[in-house]
């Protein structure tokens, strides 16, 4: 079978006084407050919402 690759994405800066586009990004990703760490499969869409929002993120690659 053909496995999906995990990413862990944990917020180390926060959302206030940035764009309205970067605040609902993060929200998108599902993270709501510093530290708070999410597990998504590492599509190209949720790749493409970690790239907006590099500077307020930390990516981790989940090994099983």
């Amino acid at each position: 079978m053909n496995e999906m690759k995990k990413i862990k994405i944990t917020q180390v800066s926060s959302g206030i006084g940035r764009p309205l586009r970067q605040k609902r990004t993060l929200e998108a990703l599902g993270l709501r407050k510093m530290q708070h760490t999410v597990e998504k499969n590492a599509t190209p869409q949720i790749l493409g919402m970690v790239e907006k929002v590099k500077h307020l993120v930390k990516v981790e690659e989940v090994s099983e």
